[in-house]
């Protein structure tokens, strides 16, 4: 069974691979606007468009050859390191491409150095409890807040408090390293409150095992018995710490287009703004390049730690937690019934109707205050939650059927699966924009087909365990067909879990639906979506804060939920999955000493699609 599985596993990487460098070399064939336009206004402005001038510029591009065509020109180029000349300068787009590639790296590397600062923080008093005998319940309050808060909000945040009210950092530019702190703090804050969180629950779980006690009984160091539980701990979230790390590269074109970077996120924003497909194409690979980079440094990384007991397959897995405590619902109740409110109230104002004073304050008649046309804010942004929201439905339940189908199918889906784990929604955003134009259901395709990866390997994990069950594996030898069983056995068991994850995960979606919208690749005016009105709001953000205050709220709120609502969720869950199993019998691995254990899988990273 090894051989086949094995080789479905291969073609599907092969495959889905190989589609993605496909799709992005017929970008100029399946963009759906009309380039010849561009090029004229850029290159010819004294021509006018006839049918002449344009069928001239489309030869001249190679559209007129077909699809085959333009996708092998475009390959036999890179193969030979060129990716082709831009349409709007008629230049060679490589050179831009490295240099801009090469300021975001920097900029990653910084927010890097800052999340393992802020990770190193969290995990510090989780050590020193697992040390004393106490492990305690993880990180606590302050990694979920800076978990919950998405990159470019945190940005738009950071540049009205650090640069515009207390004018200690550059607000804009990449001149030096004073440039590079607002930049790398919004990106590395999350990443790092995240990954602490991760940690410290995983240290805590180590600390809580029997093997702890008997290191320290023999007279273990406190520093070895540290390194010890730290190598215990980080096999089983390395694999969540890839995630993050892909996720810097779509945060990092946010933030580059908040404090204006001259890095590749920005250019590639450009490109796509401008229709100049050729440095679209090389900005979407070398994205995709640096994400899938990001992924196979943990990946490595995992392999690295878990040593022989991978090779000999005695794969550890941290043990369940404990059961969720009932006052840890009194947060995302918090947050939902304050969302609540806000929506209720605005849902009653007119979003739309400019009959204020133009950037009018808060006060009794405007709570939230106006936007720069006059419109009630609160208004806009309680009929923005009936958007964002209505659309972060749509997109789950789609993303609901998808995620199920494909992952009772697990080992032909492990190519697209990887693919859509390892791609941000803004990166997917850029080529539906290409292809269709900024819109919001344009929005909504590219989150959804980013965002069933988690439910399909949650569906994946659940099926393999309904199979495991004798009653189950006993049918087909009494003549069960595969089609009843699945129908009939397998279904019932995935279809509850994971719906319940779907709806969990709603928050996060209008997260980054609203991440979209900010970078203009989502609904126009008068649109009242979230993410359009902090974009809206964020050019007078020195005159008039509350216009970004007023979307900011909600998106907190919505964060805060989202965090929250999934660490519940993965608490009940693993509390639950551990119950009715026989306990199996401790056995020490010979690379690190820690008992192996049985593990139900969880709902997934709450942060990883936003």
């Amino acid at each position: 069974m090894q051989g086949p599985a094995f080789i479905k596993t291969a073609a599907s990487r092969a495959v889905a691979l190989f589609g993605i460098v496909v799709l992005i070399g017929l970008l100029p064939w399946l963009s759906g606007q009309r380039p010849e336009y561009t090029i004229l206004r850029a290159r010819y402005a004294d021509r006018e468009a006839t049918d002449e001038t344009l069928g001239m510029i489309r030869a001249e591009l190679g559209l007129d050859r077909g699809p085959l065509h333009v996708f092998l020109d475009w390959a036999g180029g890179l193969l030979r390191g060129d990716m082709g000349n831009s349409w709007i300068t008629n230049t060679p787009v490589g050179p831009g491409t490295v240099e801009t590639l090469g300021v975001s790296v920097t900029l990653m590397a910084c927010a890097v150095a800052v999340a393992t600062v802020v990770a190193t923080a969290l995990c510090v008093s989780c050590v020193m409890r697992g040390l004393a005998g106490n492990p305690g319940r993880g990180s606590g309050v302050m990694a979920a807040a800076m978990t919950a808060l998405p990159e470019f909000l945190l940005a738009a945040m950071l540049l009205v408090v650090g640069a515009v009210w207390l004018g200690w950092f550059p607000p804009y530019g990449w001149q030096g390293l004073d440039h590079a702190v607002l930049p790398a703090l919004s990106l590395g804050l999350p990443a790092g409150g995240l990954i602490g969180r991760l940690l410290s629950d995983a240290i805590s779980l180590a600390f809580a095992e029997k093997w702890v006690a008997t290191w320290a009984m023999a007279g273990a160091s406190r520093a070895r018995l540290t390194a010890a539980v730290l190598r215990r701990a980080l096999p089983s979230v390395m694999s969540q710490i890839g995630l993050v790390l892909i996720g810097l590269t779509g945060g990092a074109v946010a933030v580059e287009k908040v404090f204006a970077i001259p890095g590749l996120g920005r250019a590639v924003l450009g490109a796509a703004s401008a229709q100049d497909i050729p440095a679209l194409q090389a900005g979407v690979l070398a994205l995709l390049m640096l994400a899938m980079g990001a992924g196979s440094l943990s990946a490595v990384a995992r392999y690295l730690l878990l040593g022989a007991a991978l090779r000999s397959g005695t794969l550890l897995v941290p043990d369940s937690p404990g059961r969720s405590r009932r006052r840890d619902a009194t947060v995302p109740l918090v947050a939902a019934g304050a969302l609540l409110l806000i929506v209720v109230v605005g849902l009653l104002r007119d979003p739309f109707t400019s009959r204020h004073a133009r950037l009018a304050g808060p006060g009794f008649e405007l709570p939230f205050g106006a936007d720069a046309s006059g419109r009630d804010l609160l208004a806009r942004v309680g009929h923005g939650a009936v958007s964002t929201l209505g659309t972060a439905l749509l997109v789950v339940l789609a993303c609901l059927v998808i995620g199920i189908v494909v992952g009772l199918f697990p080992l032909a889906a492990t190519g697209p699966l990887e693919v859509a784990n390892g791609a941000p929604p803004i990166l997917a955003g850029l080529i539906v924009a290409v292809m269709t134009g900024p819109s919001g259901e344009g929005a909504a395709i590219a989150v959804t087909l980013v965002s069933w990866a988690p439910l399909a390997a949650h569906t994946a994990a659940l099926a393999q365990e309904a199979r495991a069950q004798p009653h189950v594996k006993i049918l087909p030898v009494l003549g069960v067909g595969r089609v009843r069983i699945l129908w009939r056995y397998i279904l019932p068991a995935v279809i509850g879990p994971v719906f319940r994850h779907s709806m969990l995960r709603i928050p996060g979606i209008a997260l980054a639906l609203a991440a979209l919208g900010f970078l203009g690749l989502g609904p126009h005016q008068p649109s009242p979506e979230w993410g359009l009105i902090l974009a809206e709001g964020i050019n007078y953000v020195e005159r008039a804060p509350w216009a970004v205050a007023a979307p900011a709220s909600a998106l907190i709120l919505s964060s805060i939920l989202a965090v929250s609502l999934s660490s519940v969720a993965w608490s009940r869950s693993q509390g639950s999955s551990s119950e009715g199993r026989p306990q199996q019998p401790t056995s020490f691995a010979p690379d690190t000493g820690a008992p192996a254990r049985n593990h139900a899988p969880g709902t997934g990273n709450p942060r990883q699609r936003q």
